[in-house]
């Protein structure tokens, strides 16, 4: 598919958003009863869950850290989640690459330092795959860390943009993103401190800062409906435990 058919005469991309919209979101934390802290995520058709264990006793004495905590980042792809029923290893390139994405964008922001020689896992699982995984499982894994608990310096918020006919546009879904450059970009939104710079393809300088404000744009709207997520989450548990 050309890059012309990825916007339609009237303005709007393939699945009706403009340019600068993002895919709709719906999240929940607190989903899994027996992980420490756990979250689901859809952003437009790309789902995810997310478990976090620990802080607790590392598996190995050669994953001991003796002054901060360890984090382990495990990311799969369920088989049913594209169109091509192909099972994944967890030794998957892409996957491990994703992982240590994730794992390098949490270990300056959670607060390692308190808990010396133990190990924080984090699992994420993608039931559906449209596009954008490496925001959707930072996001993911931003609700399930503060639903276990863990103490982290701020939100992590991410969010992918791309560049279409020379236009910046926000939040790509699977057929953008195989068609166009993108930017994935991981804000802290308190100071607009950038965690993660990511791109997957080659982008024109004169358009780089142009994606780059769009998709910080993009993490402060997540936040907005992350913090959202949190906040009614809290109240329905004081409501439960009030009961």
């Amino acid at each position: 598919m050309s890059r012309l058919e990825l916007i339609g005469p009237q303005g709007l991309r393939t699945d009706g958003r403009r340019f600068n919209e993002l895919r709709n979101m719906n999240c929940k934390p607190s989903v899994l009863s027996q992980a420490d802290g756990s979250a689901y995520i859809e952003q437009g058709n790309t789902k995810c869950l997310a478990a976090v264990y620990g802080p607790r006793e590392a598996r190995t004495k050669a994953q001991v850290l003796h002054n901060r905590a360890n984090i382990n980042v495990e990311i799969s792809l369920a088989p049913f989640s594209m169109e091509e029923r192909k099972k994944r290893s967890k030794s998957d390139k892409r996957i491990l690459e994703i992982a240590s994405a994730v794992k390098q964008t949490f270990e300056p922001i959670i607060m390692t330092e308190l808990y010396a020689r133990s190990q924080i896992d984090i699992y994420l699982q993608i039931l559906q795959f449209d596009g954008g995984t490496v925001q959707i499982c930072i996001n993911a894994a931003t609700l399930a860390i503060i639903d276990a608990g863990i103490p982290m310096k701020d939100y992590v918020c991410a969010c992918s943009a791309g560049c279409i006919d020379d236009e910046p546009v926000l939040d790509l879904n699977h057929l953008e993103e195989s068609n166009t450059p993108e930017l994935t970009v991981a804000l802290l939104p308190k100071n607009d401190k950038i965690t993660l710079l990511q791109m997957e393809s080659r982008l024109h300088i004169d358009k780089f800062q142009q994606v780059m404000e769009m998709a910080a744009k993009g993490c402060k709207e997540i936040h907005t409906v992350l913090d959202k997520a949190v906040r009614e989450n809290i109240k329905d548990l004081l409501k439960k435990s009030s009961i």
